[in-house]
């Protein structure tokens, strides 16, 4: 998940000037209304079969983020269901890792395309998207008939955190594919090989760590150096333990203070001291590929990250690695939620421009997805788990999948989330940032907090910057 400089609400709207076209976006103190599903294309003649009324003289325009999943799934599980239904639509099928940079400008010439997977550390900043009324209401999607049975609606069929967390504005917009399940992952196979074991408290994660570093056969710890926001979710995550959900919530909603409670000051102290004594050398300049490739070759021994890994690493790793995951560990007794919460949330985010070309063929690619057979083909295919309900039903899975799968059932309801760094881009390259300094030594836990809470006490300021609330 390589990550580019990315633009702020501001540069969304200025790169407008840099295509020479009418349709550029608006300024933010005066922004689009929000299209309508007809915007773009007058719809044929709707039916139960084809609830949103696709032409089979339009193409359709498909851009896949190839990154952890790759883009194989696209092509050869959603695309030829579509076809199936619609064998005279012209599927433009295209990908790439550079989601902001290669699609943005479309964005801001009024000329997107119809289906975006916006995902990856590079995606586009929804909030500024959803500001500029970029992105289509996808309720008529949630109320269509389901691909699999017309008497259930697609929004019966998939998880309620996925509407929840895909709602801007009041409208839902944006469609979580995958239950992305957050986590320290290890090989099941060097742990086993070397009487280590998963840790369930704090001072049982710095024994191990301090064991495998004696050990000298590998470094204890790292994370993806150049990419940060590996390391800040493990961060959060513990912070949430120690504090309890609000923790989380009031960051997300610019509470003041929110960035540096002493929930928020426990968690960053002790990630600080895995910086200073635990890290593989070389961590700051290493990308999450070198990194998770160290730990295949038994070169580090845990790292963070979420339940794309296996699948991002199938060509390296071992055949008998066995990838496993942990919960972040509890930190004392004393923690509001218990051992085995979890950070989880939809992720692997698709959108349907409001201002492309053919709209509602990119709502019914999106319906083909979370059809069952797709949406299970998908999870056995790239190793994960998907949002669609029952879509792991009787299908294999591969360890690390199931270890994941396996932590986030034993979680229960103790499961966290934060939304702010879609939100609000400017804070998540802040954070990235900053936790980089973090962990190199570079910023003490106190000002590394105080550094955040004033980017964000400047977002909250901003009134050209729309605000979001949970």
């Amino acid at each position: 998940m390589p990550n580019t400089p990315r633009f702020t609400r501001r540069e969304l709207l200025r790169s407008a000037a840099l295509v020479p076209v009418a349709g550029a976006l608006a300024a933010c103190a005066t922004p689009a209304a929000k299209p309508s599903a007809s915007s773009s294309a007058a719809p044929v003649a709707t039916s139960a079969a084809n609830p949103f009324g696709v032409s089979d003289s339009k193409p359709l325009e498909v851009w896949i983020f190839d990154g952890g999943f790759g883009q194989d799934y696209a092509k050869n599980i959603h695309q030829p269901l579509f076809k199936s239904k619609y064998p005279k639509v012209e599927i433009k099928h295209n990908a790439t890792k550079e989601i902001t940079k290669v699609l943005q400008p479309r964005f801001a010439g009024g000329n997107p395309p119809d289906v975006i997977d916006n995902s990856g550390a590079n995606a586009m900043d929804f909030g500024a998207l959803a500001q500029d009324g970029q992105l289509q209401d996808l309720t008529p999607l949630l109320d269509a008939p389901s691909w699999d049975d017309p008497g259930t609606k697609v929004r019966d069929t998939i998880d309620q955190a996925v509407i929840d967390i895909g709602t801007y504005d009041g409208t839902f917009s944006v469609l979580g594919y995958v239950n992305y399940i957050f986590g320290i992952w290890y090989s099941q196979k060097a742990f086993k090989d070397n009487g280590w074991v998963p840790p369930k408290t704090w001072d049982e994660f710095l024994k191990l760590n301090e064991a495998i570093k004696k050990s000298g056969k590998m470094a204890p710890f790292t994370y993806a150096g150049k990419f940060p926001q590996y390391l800040y979710e493990v961060l959060l995550t513990m912070a949430a333990k120690i504090g309890g959900g609000e923790v989380l919530v009031n960051i997300d909603n610019l509470e003041d203070g929110a960035w540096t409670t002493e929930a928020m000051k426990t968690s960053a102290t002790a990630w600080a001291e895995i910086g200073a004594k635990y890290l593989m050398e070389g961590t700051a300049g290493l990308d999450h590929v070198q990194t998770q490739t160290a730990q295949n070759k038994y070169k580090v021994a845990m790292l963070p990250s979420g339940s794309w890994l296996e699948n991002e690493q199938k060509t390296t790793t071992p055949p008998d690695f066995e990838y496993g995951m942990f919960p972040v560990p509890d930190f004392t007794s004393s923690d509001k939620m218990p051992y085995g919460t979890l950070h989880s949330q939809p992720s692997e985010n698709f959108i349907v421009p409001a201002k492309g070309a053919n709209p509602q063929g990119g709502m019914e690619y999106l319906r083909a997805m979370l059809s069952k057979k797709a949406s299970g083909d998908f999870s056995e295919m790239v190793k994960t788990v998907s949002t669609v309900k029952g879509a792991g039903e009787g299908r294999q899975l591969s360890p690390g999948a199931a270890s994941a799968t396996k932590a986030y059932t034993a979680a229960g309801t103790n499961i966290v989330y934060y939304r702010w760094q879609t939100w609000y881009a400017q804070l998540k390259d802040e954070a990235i940032a900053a936790t980089g300094q973090l962990m190199t030594g570079g910023l003490t836990p106190d000002k590394y907090l105080e550094r955040l809470q004033k980017k964000a006490d400047e977002i909250k300021k901003d009134s050209s910057i729309k605000k979001y609330k949970r």
